[in-house]
């Protein structure tokens, strides 16, 4: 057999795409595991259809899984992919614009029927315009997957099934990655014929590879130079997951999650009730607004109360956040941002609800709002809003996004000792607590927390206009206006625990350019592309959005321009414009995809050259 040669690269970007039944969330998954082992830094994006049962080989059924990773430290799934794997033409057609020029495109031939065109839009055959754009290779997959599964006591669908599984084996033998966890994986996870027909196709995929003639050059992605530790792939729900049950542990106080399914938070919800033996309740309401209520309830009892949803469900919590707000009590509210309004795109990304979960309840309500920035920050993050609701007895909401959501980067798991912890302070009838019954700390403005039934501590709760002390329901205006202006200081003295806002690069100059969120890849990534062309671009990404890090004023007005980018219509630039009066020039998208790379950078240069 012919020795076929070995390329070095230094990253990498690939995407599966098919129905979405095919399992390329699955393939996906386990090849970035893979990955992960094999030591490479990463960054990947799972897109999903938006339509539950769409029509098979239709382009409303498509479903993407693209993965980046290299050699070095990269922010982004990549703007443009090194390689296609089509599984049909309808997954061909919603993905082939972005391959690279001259990049490969392997299809599944055995898909390619006169009617499955059809189906998928096309008016001819596609590959004969690919051959030219592209290295396109035409593989069997349906074929070689059923021949390598001859003989096994499994029916024909269960079969076809598998063909992702020799996909996966192919792309592990083309860029050298382990199978070893995979198959260790398929071992436990199915019996009889079902497993030995996934192993069989995954080690038929990567003989393929070996044996073909359409391959004669592999590839190598050298490991990236990573800081020591223990390290495991994470997805942003899996990091909101395990800082909820973190936060208990730090806080040596019982955890309750009560929560109503939606895509696409549904995820935190599962896999906080998987985690019971550290003692965290979780609670499946019947809709989003008894949901919230029980956390409240949870709150009023003295336990780390948090629910979480998406935008449509998170509208629906509202009024039960500004009953956290009247009476002051701890809870974290979470919302995973989708496309809208309404129902809107379920599966897609967006940063359409900063204004809501600032001004979205009735009258006055402030409530700080926290927004993770990357998958594995949403683990610190979660954690910081625990600590912030119980030092100032307040709700706390925290914003993450599809995005962070589904996206997974390689996480250093934190050391136990690392994470600070918070004691709380509860209320006691004989003045042991740090300050007396009912009587506001003077720093944070904040009361202690006062358990029900605790004798000599009976209190009445309720969302009518109260008495500051008493507790007595008291309508008169300068009691109402007292107690607006005490609440809204109370959430203004946070910036006083918060760290300043961190400029990365020159804390001054001709551009700035600031985000929040899941933004904060792009963002990097095109500020470094800026720079190794030579100009100096500086950039600032916000965790803490209301209240703002004191010194973010003095910052903004250092430079000449600032740009914000947002998957809204300017919803940061906005609050900025107003509290700053700087001139914030706002670039948004809102196309249920996160940014690119190259769109930012092209934003930038077109601010630089107006400016030169």
């Amino acid at each position: 057999m012919t020795t076929k040669s070995i390329r070095k690269l230094d990253d990498v970007a690939i995407r599966f795409a098919g129905d979405s039944g095919d399992g390329m969330q699955l393939t996906g998954t386990k090849f970035t595991d893979e990955t992960a082992l094999a030591g490479n830094d990463l960054s990947t994006y799972p897109d999903f259809p938006a339509e539950i049962r769409a029509p098979a080989g239709t382009m409303a059924g498509v479903s993407g899984f693209q993965i980046h990773f290299s050699s070095r430290d990269i922010h982004t799934p990549a703007d443009k992919v090194d390689l296609l794997v089509a599984f049909n033409p309808a997954a061909l057609r919603a993905n082939v614009e972005d391959v690279r020029s001259q990049g490969m495109v392997i299809i599944n031939s055995d898909a390619f029927s006169k009617k499955s065109l059809v189906r998928a839009g096309y008016t001819e055959d596609p590959r004969g315009d690919l051959a030219t754009r592209f290295n396109l290779v035409e593989i069997p997959l349906t074929n070689l997957n059923r021949e390598a599964l001859h003989g096994l006591s499994i029916s024909q669908r269960e079969v076809d099934r598998c063909k992702n599984f020799f996909a996966l084996g192919l792309l592990c033998w083309l860029y050298g990655r382990p199978m070893e966890a995979t198959e260790r994986w398929l071992t436990g996870k199915f019996t009889g014929d079902v497993r030995e027909g996934n192993l069989r196709t995954l080690k038929a995929g990567h003989a393929f590879g070996e044996t073909t003639e359409l391959f004669p050059t592999h590839y190598t992605i050298p490991s990236a130079k990573i800081e020591a530790g223990t390290y495991r792939n994470i997805t942003g729900n899996t990091a909101l997951a395990w800082g909820i049950v973190a936060a208990g542990e730090q806080m040596n106080n019982p955890v309750f999650l009560g929560a109503y399914p939606i895509t696409p938070a549904s995820e935190v919800l599962h896999e906080v009730a998987r985690h019971r033996h550290f003692g965290v309740k979780t609670f499946q309401a019947e809709d989003e607004i008894a949901a919230a209520s029980a956390t409240i309830g949870a709150a009023f009892a003295g336990q780390l109360a948090v629910t979480i949803s998406s935008g449509p469900g998170f509208v629906l919590k509202q009024e039960a956040i500004g009953l956290a707000v009247m009476v002051e009590l701890p809870l974290v509210a979470i919302n995973i941002q989708r496309a809208g309004p309404a129902t809107g795109s379920p599966t897609k990304t967006e940063q359409g609800d900063l204004l809501a979960a600032i001004f979205g309840r009735h009258s006055q309500s402030p409530v700080p709002l926290l927004a993770p920035s990357t998958p594995g920050d949403c683990f610190h993050t979660v954690i910081e809003a625990f600590k912030i609701a119980v030092e100032f007895m307040t709700p706390v909401i925290v914003l993450s996004d599809g995005y962070l959501a589904n996206s997974a980067e390689p996480w250093k798991i934190p050391e136990v000792e690392s994470l600070t912890r918070k004691q709380i302070v509860f209320a006691t009838p004989d003045g042991d607590s740090k300050f007396e019954p009912y009587r506001r700390d003077p720093d944070t403005l904040a009361r202690p927390w006062a358990i029900p039934g605790t004798p000599g501590l009976e209190h009445r709760i309720g969302g009518l206009t109260k008495e500051d002390i008493t507790g007595n329901v008291v309508y008169g205006p300068n009691n109402h206006q007292r107690m607006v202006d005490l609440r809204a200081e109370k959430i203004a003295r946070i910036a006083n625990i918060i760290p300043p806002a961190e400029v990365e690069g020159p804390d001054s100059g001709e551009l700035l350019v600031i985000g929040w969120g899941g933004t904060r890849g792009a963002i990097t990534a095109a500020v470094e592309e800026i720079e190794a062309s030579g100009q100096i671009v500086s950039q600032v990404h916000i965790r803490h959005l209301n209240p703002f890090p004191t010194n973010l004023g003095d910052v903004l007005k250092r430079f000449e321009q600032v740009l914000c980018p947002e998957l809204n219509e300017g919803q940061l630039a906005l609050l900025l414009r107003s509290r700053y009066l700087v001139d914030v020039k706002s670039f948004s998208k809102i196309a249920g995809q996160p940014f690119k790379v190259g769109e930012i950078s092209d934003k930038i240069r077109e601010l630089l050259a107006v400016k030169g």
